[in-house]
């Protein structure tokens, strides 16, 4: 997960059993990555988030919850005026997924809410300082379709569809967007919420051979401003670049191991016309399991950390856990 400026931070099966079965497995798949590493978006500018393009059935619900815990470093921060300050970040959150056929293609709506609490211990403006905060992040809504590949398809279908698959590449394009419904005081540094907007259109392409899949996603991070920063100055941030790839081996339809990394580069800020020297560079990467527990029911756990290239923003480390069912 890179760092955000400026906020708190398979093998053939036959039969109509077998066909349920697999779509289940199959949805799990996705959901479980983007439950685990999605959650940590309010505290991270950019997830590292394995499996976003691969192939769900129509018609069909998803719903998830999980478990986020972060330690960090922030070694240089000037915006917020910090220096070697060390983080500790708790985050709970859910997320729900629609899938839909649109203009003969498959689609995703996405709905992600995080509750976190956090605590930070430091230097403000040279001098020893901490502070705690606990509240509700930023909404995260997501639309994504694939348009080459992955046609949409239901039930007995898309078990047919895949139980024959030997190869496959899909392309997608989505558009996410951070809300400003977090909590957030001017008064304040250090805030979970952002109070403003941050648009991210993304492309990505995944190719499957056999047990083997490749993924490689590209996004941009565009960021309103903030009117409101710490005591009524105004904030504005570049565009940050983000590019990031994965690479996962299916043992059998559920169960999965799998490894990715990426790299962000911008969001320099500018503070009342004055520029920041805090241009990000930061390198993330993330190893993760899936598991089925049930037909409905699946488990994945992952490590994530980033490493800044640059002397100012954060390194971290995140370990993380979540649940999914799908209907």
């Amino acid at each position: 997960m890179f760092d955000q400026p400026y906020t708190s931070c398979g093998a053939a099966i036959g039969g109509p059993g077998a066909h349920l079965k697999l779509i289940s497995y199959l949805c799990k798949w996705c959901l479980c990555g983007v439950i685990v590493l999605g959650l940590a978006v309010p505290c991270g500018a950019q997830e590292i988030e394995p499996r976003r393009w691969s192939h769900l059935p129509t018609g069909l619900n998803f719903a998830g919850a999980g478990y986020v815990y972060t330690e960090a470093d922030i070694s240089d921060s000037p915006a917020l005026r910090l220096e070697d300050v060390e983080m500790e970040m708790d985050t709970w959150g859910a997320q729900y997924i629609r899938t839909f056929e649109l203009f003969g293609k498959s689609a995703r709506v996405d709905i992600a809410q995080a509750y976190q609490t956090g605590y930070w211990a430091g230097l403000l403006n040279s001098s020893p300082a901490s502070t705690e905060r606990s509240g509700w992040t930023d909404t995260i809504a997501r639309f994504a379709v694939n348009v080459y590949g992955a046609p949409p398809l239901t039930g007995k279908a898309f078990g047919s569809y895949h139980a024959n698959l030997e190869e496959e590449t899909i392309a997608g394009v989505a558009l996410a967007v951070h809300l400003p419904t977090g909590q957030y005081k001017e008064e304040r540094l250090i805030n979970l919420g952002t109070n403003r907007f941050t648009i991210r259109p993304q492309a990505g392409i995944v190719h499957s051979k056999g047990k083997w899949s490749v993924e490689l996603t590209g996004s941009v991070w565009f960021f309103t401003e903030n009117d409101e920063f710490f005591e009524g100055t105004k904030l504005e941030t570049d565009p940050l670049y983000v590019g990031q790839g994965h690479i996962w081996y299916t043992f059998r339809p559920g169960l999965w191991i799998g490894a990715g990394g990426g790299f962000g580069y911008g969001a320099q800020s500018t503070i009342n016309g004055i520029a920041e020297d805090d241009r990000r560079e930061v390198l993330g990467f993330v190893a993760s399991f899936s598991y089925p527990l049930s037909r409905d029911w699946g488990v994945k756990i992952a490590y994530a950390g980033r490493r800044r290239q640059v002397s100012t923003g954060s390194d971290s480390d995140t370990v993380a856990i979540g649940f999914a069912h799908s209907w």
